[in-house]
């Protein structure tokens, strides 16, 4: 069987190797960790997973980014694989932008950048989003 898929999202480069590098640390033995920089190319990698049956357990994007917010993105994620996880990752000016997602599209949970410690202000989110994802999929 293939782990499930963590996919993180940001069109900034630093900001995408860190957020990568956090997640395949803690989850890199349990899960395909893989990383796209726009939203475009975030939904072409979730079309490819899902055509090829593989389960995408995590979203994490960021929520500024050109061409497509990480919440337009998010929310056509919903619909192409209704059970993965949403997260936003977003600054704190955007804070009601990711409440009101909450509600639209069933955002699972915003965090505001950045989360360092990783080990204290990402972790935990992802621990809960993951084990509640595990839960209904436990096939995985």
């Amino acid at each position: 069987m293939t782990k499930p898929t963590i996919l993180a999202v940001d069109d900034d480069p630093a900001v995408s190797r860190a957020i990568v590098r956090d997640l395949r640390v803690r989850y890199g033995g349990d899960y395909r960790i893989i990383r796209a920089t726009s939203g475009a190319e975030a939904l072409a990698v979730v079309a490819e997973l899902i055509l090829r049956d593989r389960s995408v357990a995590l979203v994490a994007s960021d929520q500024r980014m050109p061409k497509m917010t990480g919440i337009q993105m998010l929310e056509e994620v919903r619909r192409q694989a209704p059970d993965a996880k949403l997260l936003l990752l977003t600054a704190y000016a955007d804070t009601d932008v990711a409440i009101k997602a909450i509600n639209d599209i069933g955002l699972d949970y915003y965090l505001l950048k950045p989360w360092d410690p990783p080990e204290r202000r990402l972790y935990p989110i992802i621990d809960e989003l993951l084990d509640d994802w595990r839960k209904a999929n436990p096939d995985h």
